[in-house]
């Protein structure tokens, strides 16, 4: 997909990729080094660069990203004396052995900028002033060794650290948000203004609602940075993505990472984002000899409005911003000599000679896609196999390693499972009881109980916290098997000191209750541990690996725990994204031709956080947070699953479902992901543009309306006026074609100019 998204974010109006490296895909274990494949940094930033591109080197090798553990391998926690991310010697000796191969890497194959290559920026570290407070001194002088260290690298290019405003100034600081303020400054005069990180959206928790940051909102924040003095911003996530494999942190991060991103998840357009930028891109870009002599006044038109102008002194043009920043109120803005503009609240006008309006934030002429999913093309009914995940060792007791106490999970898995059994035995005599509570304290995510090799009951934190575990379980007289599986879903990404935050059923307490709240303590007895699941060690999840070929398909169990499933299926013909739909299933774990596609987990159903609110529409107006827009409460927190193309082979594939839960996989189905209808919603005086894309045609209009339509893509409605003629217009221009052109005009819809002070617009929803 590599090439593909490149080309569409240059198509876009971008200049540069910002790629983080990922130290726990790289270096899995200590000394342990993989760079093939979807790990191959070399060839990724050569592909930028044969795009015409330039490249932001984002080492970390801390990088949060929701990633698991924050990119951080699970076995540097285990080196005897370590503390991350402070002035401790095991951790920076670690921490530069890995930003050197980097940079190594990076210069043998001549990729920095005086080399010839496309890495303009490189990055040390990551948002650590957010949360350096608490490692007090030495912190701080970590971050002057942090600088030293990379500058001793010699790559010829500036280094930088974002939300780092005490950072050493031999590197550039620089700021990440939904905004940059305009007062923002770097702690060096002699310093770009740079924005590492405007984010596009937000991204998803299993249990959380889809969060949704408009377009006007995203291009305000973008021209309000220019406006005020700023030199290179990037978005935070051009293309969002999918978290394969178990690379979601968290804990609770979803395998989709779309991020409402102006790419979506399957690298399609996410419109009217993406456009919208683009304009946007184009206009800044129109002036950019303008804007980088930075010779600017700031005038205060009134409360909120302020009209900023470049001035090119040697040739006396100049470029402007007229901004609002009021939350409600639309404005006429008389500006003398340079006109009267009208200027929506929260938006931002550019000003072509300081007296042309060529954009305004707030005025989206760029078309919106409303995706559908179409069901595949080819056969659909699907043959399944089966095999219980092999149980009888963890319910007898038998793991690899035994102690006195109750383990953490990390530190004992050191990141190779998501599952960890605690096995343990007791001893029960008749005045106990055979009808107990079993109470266990857990920091893990996911608990199953098994007692006398029965499944007893399974329980999970509702927000990825740690939670108390309270079920009745059956005992027998005598000597009675107690087997934990303990699931985490994803390990703590960001915060100070998160490597330290515990998994699992670390210290307990483990406790039985029975007759008379008579209460065992199974803390510090003798517990035997497994690590991951038979089925993983086995590799059951690939046919090519797997020494197990023992499959049926006799009596398939539905809604059965601890299942392996597997079925062959063609894939849908055609280059649309793929998509498989998992909602009939539980919680478990996807993998395609050996391929992981993540975890999933339909049967978390979305809401949103206490005291706020879904909703169906969304005002872009006034700040966004990670608590506004949110949508799709109710419904599965991720019911779709992104099959790369590049994972599927052209004739037969396998599909093979670890079920933890229990789920029905007869449901199961694929799908392809399409542009069903398209919508645009254009101001009087601009040129609205529909397409249905490549083998696309407009086949029906179902809106049309040309005055002061309200509503939002697949609600629009007619407002107090409206042209008649509309629809017919855009039916004789549109129908039957994959693309048409519209003048919005009051001639184009047989209508006098208007006296109006607040232009007309023009709503369209078209099928494809």
């Amino acid at each position: 997909m590599w090439p593909d998204l490149i080309n569409k974010a240059k198509e876009g109006g971008l200049d540069a990729i910002e790629t983080y490296i990922f130290w726990d895909f790289h270096e899995p274990n200590r000394g342990e080094f993989h760079f093939e494949g979807n790990l191959d940094i070399i060839r990724f930033f050569k592909t930028v660069q044969q795009a015409g591109l330039y490249a932001i080197l984002r080492i970390g090798p801390y990088v949060c990203a929701e990633w698991d553990y924050g990119g951080f391998p699970v076995w540097l926690h285990n080196l005897p004396g370590i503390a991350f991310r402070t002035d401790n010697q095991v951790y920076k000796d670690e921490m530069q052995k890995f930003t050197t191969k980097i940079v190594d890497m990076a210069k043998q194959a001549n990729l920095f900028g005086p080399q010839g290559g496309p890495i303009i920026l490189a990055q040390i570290e990551n948002e650590y002033g957010n949360i350096m407070k608490p490692y007090g001194d030495a912190g701080e002088s970590y971050i002057q060794w942090c600088a030293k260290m990379a500058l001793s690298q010699n790559i010829g290019i500036p280094w930088i650290m974002c939300q780092q405003d005490d950072a050493p100034q031999t590197v550039i600081n620089t700021h990440n948000g939904f905004y940059t303020s305009f007062d923002w400054k770097p702690n060096n005069p002699k310093s770009p203004r740079m924005w590492t990180e405007n984010w596009t959206g937000w991204f998803k928790g299993w249990g959380l609602p889809t969060h949704i940051r408009a377009a006007e909102d995203v291009a305000y924040a973008v021209a309000r940075f220019y406006q005020f003095g700023g030199v290179l911003q990037n978005y935070y996530m051009y293309h969002g993505g999918t978290n394969f494999g178990r690379s979601a942190g968290g804990p609770y991060i979803s395998t989709t990472y779309d991020y409402d991103a102006p790419l979506d998840e399957y690298g399609l357009l996410n419109q009217p984002k993406w456009g919208h930028l683009k304009q946007l891109h184009e206009q800044i870009k129109s002036a950019e000899k303008i804007l980088t002599k930075q010779s600017i006044t700031h005038k205060d038109i009134q409360n909120g409005v302020v009209f900023s102008t470049f001035m090119d002194n040697s040739t006396g043009k100049s470029f402007c911003f007229l901004s609002n920043n009021d939350t409600k109120q639309d404005l006429n803005i008389e500006l003398g000599k340079n006109g009267k503009y009208f200027l929506p609240a929260w938006s931002v006008s550019l000003l072509a000679d300081c007296n042309k309006e060529i954009y305004n934030t707030a005025k989206v002429t760029t078309q919106t896609y409303l995706k559908k999913k179409n069901p595949s093309n080819v056969d659909t009914q699907f043959n399944w196999l089966w095999k219980a995940e092999p149980l009888k060792d963890a319910l007898t007791g038998k793991g690899s390693l035994t102690t006195n106490k109750l383990l953490e999970q990390k530190a004992t898995t050191a990141g190779a499972s998501d599952y960890l059994w605690y096995m343990t035995s007791v001893n029960i005599d008749n005045s106990f009881g055979h009808n107990a509570i079993l109470h266990v304290n857990t920091t893990g995510h996911v608990l199953h109980a098994y007692v006398n090799k029965k499944r007893m009951a399974s329980d999970w934190s509702s927000g990825g916290g740690s939670f108390v575990f309270e079920k009745p379980v059956t005992l027998k007289t005598g000597i009675n098997h107690l087997s934990l599986l303990s699931a985490t879903v994803g390990l703590a990404n960001y915060g100070s000191f998160f490597d330290l935050v515990p998994t699992g059923i670390v210290g307990g307490p483990v406790k039985l209750i029975g007759n008379g709240n008579a209460t065992k303590d199974l803390s510090s007895n003798e517990w035997s541990y497994k690590i991951g699941l038979n089925g993983e060690n086995k590799q059951f999840y690939d046919d090519r690996l797997s020494r197990d070929k023992k499959w049926t398909s006799e009596e398939l169990p539905l809604k059965r725990a601890m299942t392996w499933y597997k079925t062959s299926f063609k894939a849908p013909l055609g280059n649309d994204p793929v998509v498989v739909d998992l909602l009939s299933m539980g919680k478990g774990h996807a993998w395609v031709n050996g391929h992981s596609i993540g975890r999933f987990w339909p049967t978390m159903i979305s809401k949103a956080p206490q005291g706020f609110d879904c909703t169906e529409t969304c005002d872009y107006r006034g700040e966004f947070t990670d608590k506004k827009c949110m949508i799709d409460c109710g419904l599965p927190s991720q019911r779709w699953y992104h099959i790369p193309r590049s994972f599927l082979n052209a004739e037969d594939n396998t599909l093979i479902l670890f079920e933890e839960m229990g789920g029905n996989p007869t449901q199961i189905n694929f799908q392809t992901v399409t542009v069903g209808k398209v919508c645009g919603n254009a101001y009087e005086g601009s040129i609205l543009e529909l397409s249905c894309g490549i083998g696309g045609k407009i086949s029906a209009i179902e809106f049309a309306s040309f005055g002061d339509p309200q509503g939002t893509c697949g609600s629009f409605k007619k407002g107090s006026s409206d042209a008649p003629n509309t629809l017919s217009v855009l039916q004789n221009a549109c129908l039957g074609k994959e693309s048409c052109s519209i003048n919005v005009s009051g001639t184009t819809f047989g209508l006098s100019s208007s006296n109006s002070n607040t232009p007309k617009k023009l709503a369209v929803q078209a099928v494809c």
